[in-house]
Formats: structure tokens, sequence, C-alpha cells
């Protein structure tokens, strides 16, 4: 018999894309400061677009919750994407020289489009249990990777304030209500109900190997 949570379950089967992820130079980067800029500016631009995806995935899940408290989850995890998260990216990139009209009008580079028609598709189509899966990705890995780079020597780095947001108690908590809720909905559901919000689970795990990927090569529309 399997023993622990259905989310602790998930993250031991991509434990392997996530470990990738931490031992991107693009992360690795962020930390000791190595990171060239011209390829944070390129993430900037990428990450805010996937972002305003993001917030449509949060509505959409508002909207399809059952209960109040599950409302109440969406609505402060959408609320603080738009305050905290894009506010943060905006104003990184009013630093960079990036105006706001600019940085709204960037066009999603091939994984950008990709990785954000999954997550609306699964949340047009999806239960709200399945959108939770899919977006579960973002927001622990996101938090593990921002207390992994806190443990070292990062208060110099030009990115210092990236991981101080992503390695904040209100971020990790964030990520950890999202983490119990699934659990939680989830609780004493067959294996084969379980398989399809395992399944987002993994290609968003993959997808997000492959932003960090992007961002470190630039890589856009070839033509």
């Amino acid at each position: 018999m399997e023993t622990g949570g259905f989310c602790e379950r998930l993250r031991a089967r991509a434990a392997p894309i996530w470990r990738r992820e931490l031992e991107h130079p693009f992360v690795r980067g962020l930390a000791d400061g190595s990171l060239p800029m011209e390829r944070f500016r390129f993430y900037l631009r990428q990450d805010y677009i996937f972002l305003i995806e993001y917030c449509r995935v949060f509505a959409l899940a508002t909207a399809k919750a059952r209960d109040l408290a599950t409302i109440g989850v969406f609505t402060q995890l959408l609320h603080d994407t738009i305050e905290t998260e894009m506010e943060l990216h905006r104003d990184y990139c009013g630093r960079l020289g990036i105006a706001r009209a600019d940085l709204e009008r960037t066009a999603p580079a091939p994984v950008t489009h990709a990785y954000t028609r999954h997550l609306t598709g699964v949340a047009w189509s999806g239960s709200v249990e399945e959108i939770v899966a899919a977006v579960l990705p973002c927001q622990l890995g996101y938090a593990e990777i921002g207390a992994a780079l806190a443990h070292g020597d990062w208060q110099e780095s030009p990115y210092a304030e990236w991981i101080r947001t992503y390695s904040s108690v209100e971020f990790a908590a964030s990520a950890e209500r999202l983490r119990v809720l699934l659990d939680e909905m989830t609780a004493g559901w067959p294996a084969m109900a379980l398989k399809p919000l395992e399944d987002h689970f993994i290609t968003s795990s993959r997808y997000e190997y492959l932003f960090w990927e992007m961002a470190w090569t630039a890589a856009d529309w070839p033509v």
C-alpha cells in the first residue's frame, strides 16, 4: 500500500525533473549573481506574459470552486500574483529600462506559448482538482527554489530581490495551502481517477524546466 499524501507521491515521481531545475545554470546564476542580465531581462518579459495567463487560470479555478474556502484560496493566489509577483517584474523591468507598455506587448516565445496553452486548456476543460495539479509545480517549485537559493550567499546578488520574494514565508505558505488543498480534495480517490491529475503535474513540471532552459538560451521564434 502506498504511504503519504497524493502530493508527496507526485513530488517523488517528478524528483528528477525538479532536481534538474534546481541545478540549472539560470537558477544557480540567480544566487551567485553570475546570470547575465540580458538573460534575466528575457526571462522577466516572458514570465510576465506567463503570469497574465496564470491569472486567468486562477480566475477560472475560482469560478469552478465548490465552496467558499476553496474560492478564498484561489482569490488570494490571484491577488498575490497580480500585486506581488507581477509588481516585482514591473519594478525590475522599470529599473532595466523596459517600459510597462513594452512589457505587456511582449509576444510569448514558443515555450511560454505552449506552457500557457497547457494550463489554460486544463483550466477551461478540467475539474478544479485538475487545475490545482497543473499549477502546483509552479507554486511549489518556485517555493523550493527560493528556499534552496536563500541558504546560500545571495545578499549581494543583483537578483536578491527575486530570491527574497520566492523564499519568503508568505510565498511558501501560499504554495503549501495549494498542496494541502489538493491532498484534501483527492483523499480516498482511486488510482484511475488520480491519473489525469498526475499527468498534468508531470507535464507542468517538464514545462517548468523548459522555461528555465528557454530563458537561459533566449529561445524565441526563429522566424
